[in-house]
């Protein structure tokens, strides 16, 4: 597949290529062109150009085509299922179901994008009394949209639907494991009617690509979702001239256990939250935190459910989990469990690597809240560290002790001390009685201290992508 600049399907200026692998079976599936920077200053350029056209546009044509665009996406729904699912390594299941969730939430920026008020400020300060202020919406201008690698289809909608709803211009970095998806995304949102200018996809690397995009002085705000590194360095990047920047990076989320948990219940979410996406989700259950009343009954629980998982080829549907996303994420994270059974830990399941990207359910018992995993060590496999605690008031500190704070949950049937949790953890989002893997399209995502900066969804991205300008009509009452 090719780049898109300008409308036009393009190589690389110089013919360089990145090969996209079949993380699960290692079949070359395709190839990009690898970005030089003559591509990207090119493709800046047209952008200029398209943020003006796309900002004259009016809102109710540009809801309209995306409107088309969601219904394209319904139309060629299971060929780009199949597609993600091949060069990312999720099952068929999860990518359809991924699928199915991107007309569904472009309608809803859209439709929430036309219901986007002004406001009509009163005349409360002596001095105002025969003047009209109001306020109005514009753009910010160009968007950069970094997309990772595990949800490249709805980390794509929650990125360019607002963005473009609200009337700026957009070029698209995918992953360089995984461009294929994105490609055709940009294909069908050109074929609904956004200009060429307005919507480009640029593929290469991100040390190349996302570096050049980022630190240039014609962009105006840059929305990644990816790694806490990264995440910093884009913003100290984008500082340099202040551009907006809306960041969505890693997290080691807590689930709190409590003794009177409805522990099927817990068990349940907690399998639904990491073995999906072969653990590779920022906001899935990363710490298991459980009375230690209960921590034996709960590890048996996990041990018998997660032992019937079945891991396999993608593509079969009768798999529950597939692969990492290459042989590098699959190498960190067998080194992870190897550190952190060295310092003490227990594998009671798994633990082993496989067919290179496979890697296989592990539980790991005896984790102490001062090993690295219990803190701040993301681990992006489906590996499970059950921690135990003893009052209230140890299992809050262990879910604080992390640099990070995403999403946490809380399980117990005692809706007083929920409650009492939810308010002391030090996390954007936090689920009670259900895992912390909870993201419908409405909802405020994004994360405390070092999870990144701003929210993402509907209620809350419109207002992120775009500026609020206030008219003074002086004198005229």
């Amino acid at each position: 597949m090719k780049m898109i600049i300008g409308g036009n399907k393009v190589d690389a200026h110089d013919g360089k290529i990145i090969e996209v692998f079949n993380p699960a079976t290692m079949e070359l599936l395709d190839t990009v062109p690898s970005a030089t920077n003559e591509d990207i200053e090119k493709a800046l350029d047209i952008a200029q150009v398209g943020k003006k056209v796309w900002a004259k546009t009016p809102l109710h044509e540009r809801c309209r085509i995306l409107m088309v665009f969601a219904d394209l996406v319904e139309k060629h729904q299971e060929e780009v299922a199949t597609l993600l699912c091949k060069e990312t390594g999720k099952t068929i299941k999860d990518a359809r179901g991924e699928l199915l969730r991107v007309p569904e939430m472009v309608r809803g920026y859209a439709e929430r994008a036309a219901h986007l008020y002004s406001t009509c400020l009163s005349d409360a300060q002596p001095g105002s009394e025969h003047d009209i202020v109001f306020t109005r919406r514009e753009p910010l201008g160009l968007i950069i949209c970094i997309i990772p690698f595990n949800f490249p289809a709805t980390s794509f909608a929650h990125k360019i639907a607002p963005a473009l709803a609200m009337g700026n211009a957009i070029i698209v970095k995918p992953a360089s494991d995984n461009p294929l998806t994105n490609i055709r995304l940009t294909e069908l949102l050109i074929e609904s009617g956004v200009p060429g200018n307005v919507a480009q996809v640029i593929t290469g690397s991100g040390s190349t690509v996302g570096n050049q995009l980022i630190a240039s002085s014609k962009i105006d705000a840059v929305s990644l979702t990816g790694s806490t590194e990264v995440g910093v360095n884009v913003a100290e990047s984008a500082a340099k001239h202040l551009h907006h920047v809306m960041l969505e990076l890693g997290g080691n989320d807590a689930m709190i256990v409590f003794e009177d948990a409805n522990l099927d219940l817990a068990v349940k979410e907690v399998i639904m939250s990491r073995a999906s996406c072969a653990g590779q989700i920022c906001a899935s259950t990363k710490r298991l935190i459980v009375q230690n009343t209960v921590k034996q009954q709960f590890t048996d629980m996990l041990v018998n459910d997660l032992g019937k998982l079945r891991v396999g080829n993608p593509l079969d549907q009768q798999m529950d989990m597939g692969c990492l996303i290459n042989e590098k994420a699959a190498i960190n994270v067998e080194n992870q469990i190897k550190s952190t059974i060295e310092k003490g830990a227990v594998c009671l399941l798994g633990g082993k690597r496989f067919d290179r990207t496979f890697v296989e359910p592990t539980i790991l018992v005896d984790v102490t809240a001062d090993m690295d995993i219990a803190k701040d060590m993301e681990v992006f496999g489906p590996v499970f560290p059950i921690i135990g605690f003893d009052t209230f008031e140890e299992a809050v500190q262990i879910a604080n002790s992390s640099r990070y704070g995403l999403m946490g949950a809380v399980m117990t049937r005692d809706i007083s001390k929920a409650m009492k949790a939810a308010a002391s953890m030090e996390c954007g989002g936090v689920v009670i009685n259900g895992s912390g893997r909870y993201r419908p399209a409405e909802f405020p995502f994004g994360g405390y201290k070092m999870s990144g900066l701003g929210r993402e969804g509907i209620s809350t991205s419109l207002e992120e992508m775009s500026q609020q300008k206030a008219i003074v009509l002086k004198g005229v009452l």
